[in-house]
């Protein structure tokens, strides 16, 4: 505002339109628009106007609007496809507003409920522990972080309960199922089936929009004869050994991290040797079901 007032004051002092808006820095089209604005306005030609249209070639007549609502106020039970019908039926010469502009103007006048949705609340399941191995897993994707490339990626980890041996530690792309199968698949036709496993409620382990919170991945282990476990929202401890372990893999082999998925992987798979040689899963008493 101040520029402007100070061009149109030295306008009005005599000085010449031209050098004045190469000074300024505009054009003299943009020069005589202030100059002739502040002519019909005064000072508040120089504030900042709406860059509104003034008119909108789809915007709905005033007068179909208020039928719109008078409908709807002498049957509250309408909605907006019947509304639409007996505007159709009523004003044959004009062209109908879509079902959802009936809607939107219903809404906009506070004329339509809102639904609420209902949303999934994760629980916990009832947890209990292993006295065998490949009694009970336990899953998880440890935190995201950032490769040297700039891509994400996401360590999915399973152990086992009993003797905290570490199955897979898999560097992924996404925590989406197709990933995640793949993983399980593996690990299940080297390892054999486990009796349970415990899992948090993130993605892919359940999903909020399905019944019973059941994901693709979890459905299907279902289907294999093996039993879930949730821990609680908030509680990791719950799931405190497979915690621990990934406290040692963050220090281990994510910091730093690799340029690439292929070079990242290289440690991961060489920090799962070098972890499970010093597991105390020896110390169980011989060799494991798989072996």
């Amino acid at each position: 505002m101040d520029e402007r007032l100070r061009f149109v004051a030295r306008l009005l002092e005599g000085e010449k339109m031209a050098p004045l808006c190469r000074e300024f820095g505009i054009s003299r089209v943009t020069g005589h628009k202030l100059y002739n604005r502040f002519r019909e306005c005064g000072l508040e030609a120089f504030k900042d106007r709406s860059r509104r249209p003034y008119r909108h070639a789809n915007k709905l007549p005033y007068q179909i609007e208020r039928t719109i609502i008078g409908l709807k106020n002498e049957h509250p039970s309408w909605g907006a496809p019947k509304i639409r019908d007996k505007l159709i039926r009523a004003f044959p010469m004009i062209k109908p507003p879509a079902t959802s502009t009936v809607h939107a103007v219903l809404d906009r006048h506070g004329l339509v409920k809102r639904r609420k949705r209902r949303r999934y609340k994760a629980q916990g399941t009832e947890l209990t522990a292993a006295q065998e191995v490949n009694g009970l897993w336990c899953a998880d994707f440890k935190g995201e972080f950032m490769l040297g490339n700039r891509q994400y990626c996401y360590p999915l980890t399973i152990t086992d309960y009993r003797s905290r041996y570490l199955f897979a530690c898999e560097g992924l792309a996404s925590v989406r199922s197709e990933f995640a199968f793949s993983v399980f698949e593996r690990v299940f036709k080297e390892y054999g089936l486990p009796g349970a496993i415990r899992t948090d409620n993130g993605a892919p382990f359940a999903s909020g929009n399905a019944l019973f919170g059941l994901s693709k991945l979890a459905v299907w282990w279902l289907r294999l004869g093996i039993r879930i476990q949730r821990i609680k929202p908030g509680n990791p401890q719950q799931n405190g050994r497979h915690e621990r372990m990934h406290l040692t893999l963050k220090r281990e082999a994510t910091k730093p991290a690799s340029f690439n998925f292929l070079q990242q992987q290289e440690r991961f798979d060489r920090f799962v040797e070098v972890y499970n040689s010093q597991r105390p899963h020896q110390a169980l008493g011989g060799a494991y079901p798989w072996s």
